[in-house]
């Protein structure tokens, strides 16, 4: 995980008007808004590496509600779309959400169900997806 953060943070763009990281208490929020508690390692992606700006892929970020890769935002988007509820979005790319479970497995889930390919933890996905994007 710390490899990965650091290779992340050496990789994130700079740009006019950086992302912030959030408290632990807008995480607490966001679990409140979606009503269903963050897997731990998405937890630790938000608190300390959802400020990196890397790549064509835009990861969930939870400072900002009015940004339009918000954690709650996105996910209420997909589980409107048809997303099974007990997945939280962690990316959106077009109607395709890549999610999380309870237990930390991503998976990648269109209008026409969960592919076949998934990822067990978060930083697997950051690894093999979102640093090749």
């Amino acid at each position: 995980m710390h490899d990965i953060i650091e290779q992340l943070q050496e990789l994130s763009e700079t740009v006019p008007i950086p992302l912030e990281l959030p408290t632990f208490e807008q995480l607490v929020l966001v679990e409140e808004e979606i009503l269903i508690p963050l897997p731990s390692e998405l937890k630790e992606y938000l608190l300390y590496a959802s400020d990196v700006i890397y790549g064509t892929i835009e990861p969930v970020t939870a400072s900002d509600p009015y940004s339009h890769t918000y954690l709650s935002e996105v996910t209420a988007y997909a589980w409107s779309i048809g997303m099974p509820r007990e997945y939280i979005a962690i990316c959106q790319q077009g109607n395709n959400f890549y999610c999380i479970d309870q237990e930390g497995q991503v998976m990648l889930w269109s209008e026409n169900g969960l592919e076949s390919e998934a990822w067990e933890s978060f930083w697997q996905w950051a690894e093999e997806v979102w640093l090749q994007s």
